[in-house]
Parts: C-alpha cells; sequence; structure tokens
C-alpha cells in the first residue's frame, strides 16, 4: 500500500471537487476550494477521524467497500478508480453487480473502420455483444443470431462452429474468464444462469472448472477449417475495455500468406 500517494491522490481529488458537483451548495465560508474533509467522510458514509487518516497516511489499509465508497463520494472516472485501488495495494473490480452488455458507441465504431479484419466484442460472461460483417462470414452465418453466448456454443453445441484448433486450451480461456466473472458478478443472474447450464450440460466443463485455470488475455494462433475458404491460419488478439470488462478479438492472418489472400477475398464480399 502506498499511503503518501494515497494521501496526496485523496487529498488532490477533494480539493478539485466542486461542491455543485455533488449537491452541495458553494458557501461563501470556505478557506479552501473543494470540498471539506467532514463532506467527503459524509459521502462516502465513514467517519470524519478515518478519512483525515487516510488522507495524512496514518489510516489502515482500506477495503475494497470502503476504496468503492470513496471513488462514488469523490465523482472519480473508471481510470481513476481503477489507480485508487492500485495505490491502496487492492484489486479493483469492475464497477456495477451486473456483467456489462451494451456496447459503446466508439468500441462499434472501431469494428466498421476495420474492413480487413473480423472482429468480435464480448462480455465478462463472453456474450457476444458486437461484430462486423467479416467475422460473420468467417465464423458462421448464425453468428449472434438464436445463440449469442460463446461459452454456450463451446461446451454445448448450440450454434453452429466451424473447427479449429486449440479447442482444450479454448476450453481454458472460457472457463478461466467465466471463473474470473463469478468472482466480480456473484449477484447477476443471468449469469448464475449461464453456469447452471453449462454445469448440468457439460461434463467438460465440470472438469475444467474444479482445475481452477487462470489465463490472461492475449496473442493467439488458430487454425480454422472454413467450408469454403479451406484451411485457414489466423492470428487473434485480444483488446480490453476496462471500464465495461469486455475484450475486443481481432482476427487476422499473416501478411502475404495464403489465408490472408483467402481473408481479403471474403473480406470484399462483406
Amino acid at each position: 500500500m502506498a499511503r503518501q500517494e494515497l494521501a496526496r491522490f485523496l487529498r488532490e481529488r477533494r480539493t478539485g471537487l466542486r461542491p455543485q458537483t455533488v449537491g452541495l451548495p458553494p458557501g461563501t465560508d470556505r478557506r479552501t476550494p473543494g470540498l471539506r474533509r467532514e463532506e467527503v467522510a459524509e459521502l462516502a458514509h465513514m467517519s470524519v477521524d478515518y478519512y483525515v487518516r487516510l488522507e495524512q497516511a496514518r489510516g489502515p489499509r482500506p477495503s475494497p467497500r470502503v476504496l468503492d465508497a470513496l471513488a462514488q463520494a469523490l465523482r472519480l472516472a473508471p481510470a481513476e478508480r481503477s489507480h485508487l485501488f492500485r495505490l491502496a495495494g487492492s484489486a479493483a473490480p469492475p464497477p456495477g453487480t451486473t456483467a456489462v452488455r451494451r456496447v459503446r458507441p466508439h468500441v462499434t465504431g472501431l469494428l466498421e473502420r476495420l474492413p480487413g479484419t473480423a472482429a468480435i466484442v464480448t462480455d465478462a460472461a463472453y456474450g457476444l455483444v458486437a461484430w462486423n460483417p467479416l467475422a460473420q462470414l468467417l465464423f458462421g452465418g448464425d453468428l449472434g443470431q438464436d445463440t449469442t453466448n460463446l461459452a454456450r456454443r463451446r461446451f454445448l453445441g448450440q450454434g453452429r462452429m466451424y473447427r479449429t484448433s486449440g479447442a482444450e486450451e479454448s476450453g481454458h480461456i472460457v472457463v478461466a474468464r467465466l471463473r474470473r466473472a463469478a468472482e466480480r458478478y456473484p449477484h447477476d443472474p443471468e449469469l448464475a444462469r449461464l453456469l447452471g447450464e453449462l454445469r448440468e450440460g457439460s461434463e467438460e466443463f465440470r472438469r475444467i472448472w474444479a482445475a481452477h485455470p487462470v489465463h490472461a488475455p492475449g496473442h493467439r494462433g488458430k487454425v480454422l477449417d472454413h467450408p469454403e475458404l479451406g484451411r485457414l491460419r489466423l492470428n487473434c488478439d485480444v483488446l480490453l475495455v476496462p471500464e465495461d470488462d469486455q475484450e475486443v478479438v481481432l482476427v487476422t492472418a499473416d501478411p502475404g500468406s495464403v489465408s490472408a489472400r483467402r481473408i481479403a477475398e471474403l473480406a470484399a464480399r462483406a
């Protein structure tokens, strides 16, 4: 825990926050800009003494619940909230109690500006929330129809899926992400229903879940057997949308390769 840096960060955000922003009258007797310490403490539902000790770098390590209350009281942006948690030596869970299942306009705009790249966006529970036309042609015409959750496709066979390499690895990746989602969103009813279906319907899912897999998003190579284009060697790279706990998966082929030429032909149709 970086006590001095945490104390400095809290002081800077408190003095930089206008009273009107949090619904308080500006007043004429304020000797310093921003909020008073007791006002922040009241907004965060904690004692003034506890908050003062945090600002003076004398307080104990705050819990995630306290940090979340401070982030709300100080009206921190998502990046500032994550920074607050890092200074306190705590992993920042994403805001909210359920997985975000909407897509921000700038993310969908990114997909539209990548005509030569197949791209999909998945939420924390592997729900398919956005994709571009090339992805639909590459991975199957029913992408986004009926079953839009990729975990259901992977373990329950719901929806058409073309055969790819690394099926065992992909199973571990899916389960690792679902485990993280279950920890972050324990009260999400849609996620709970999904996990119940997977436990009930897939012995493979139960086996991998019991192994507690851990996986960090990154680069993967895979081979896809496409019914029209034949065997394609693909690169899958992940961009994170941390404020919504979502992943953008970009699928490409090595420049100049046979797979790249075939994908370019497909992109022309898209």
